[in-house]
């Protein structure tokens, strides 16, 4: 068995879940590979970690990997769709952040989470990701063009709001008049579209959900749409450009340019042990139905 191991930050809890996962691993005999830049921000930090050294490391992914083990919070399992693409590794996550929704692994359960999925106790789930064209073609995103959570299109550098001209599969639905919209999928209700008031989607939805941003109209609502839909997007404001952003990536566009969104060609696969699920992460992390009564 052959392990990936990402982070992005230094946390206070870094040190300690990296040495337990990696002594773990070794003891079990399973190869174990750390991201050559999350490797160098690990060794000019103060930590114990023993023969850190000799640690193997990577720059990219084959399908030689069993799985990834990221580091960090739900920013970073973001971020490690950016290694894996479509190769079809399955991603868990340790969380040294905050709320940590993705990544479910505290770190005093390192140990267990990795022996369960060692021992075969865990399942897949897979996670739809949405894909993006411009014309004209934009180069800062034509290789990483996809994002597991949300596609954002917002204005930039003023007050004033933009107007979102949005057609699906080229039928006309509406000009949103706002600070932006935002498109997601099933595994991003739960983050920016909730936060502006859009509805919490299971991550087995065939569908997608467009949520406004400080629309400025009070029919505005979220609205979800199957999966299979085209999404265009045009913009136009006071300024001459806007930004759209693929979860942590952000890019400046030139208004007017045609924005075309889809379902990807390819999943995420998400590693889920059999003692988590969606609906209890629901209840701890967000608090769902949270009444004393229950």
């Amino acid at each position: 068995m052959k392990v990936a191991i990402f982070g992005r930050y230094y946390s206070e809890t870094t040190p300690k879940s990296v040495e337990t996962l990696f002594n773990y691993l070794k003891q079990k005999g399973i190869e174990a590979y750390i991201e050559d830049d999350f490797y160098n921000l690990i060794n000019i930090k103060d930590h114990k970690i023993k023969n850190y050294d000799s640690c193997k490391t990577f720059v990219k992914l084959d399908t030689s990997f069993d799985f990834l083990v990221s580091i960090g919070g739900d920013g970073t399992i973001l971020r490690s769709t950016m290694l894996v693409q479509n190769l079809g590794i399955p991603i868990i996550g340790i969380n040294t952040g905050r709320l940590g929704f993705l990544a479910t692994i505290q770190v005093n359960a390192i140990e267990k989470a990795i022996q369960d999925i060692i021992d075969g106790h865990y399942k897949i789930s897979e996670r739809s990701l949405l894909s993006v064209e411009t014309s004209p073609e934009n180069d800062d995103i034509k290789s990483m063009n996809f994002a597991l959570n949300e596609i954002t299109v917002s204005r930039r550098n003023t007050t004033a709001m933009i107007t979102v001209d949005t057609y699906l599969d080229d039928e006309f639905l509406t000009s949103y008049w706002s600070d932006g919209l935002i498109v997601s999928t099933p595994t991003g209700s739960t983050g920016y579209s909730l936060s502006c008031g859009g509805p919490v989607i299971t991550p087995g939805a065939n569908s997608f959900v467009l949520t406004p941003i400080a629309p400025h109209n009070l029919s505005a609502r979220p609205l979800i749409i199957p999966d299979s839909t085209e999404i265009q997007l045009k913009v136009e404001g006071r300024e001459h450009s806007h930004l759209m952003s693929l979860d942590s990536r952000t890019v400046t566009l030139e208004n007017g340019t045609l924005i075309k969104i889809k379902k990807a060609d390819f999943k995420i696969k998400m590693i889920d042990l059999l003692d988590e699920s969606f609906l209890s992460t629901l209840r701890k992390k967000l608090l769902w139905g949270e009444d004393k009564r229950n």
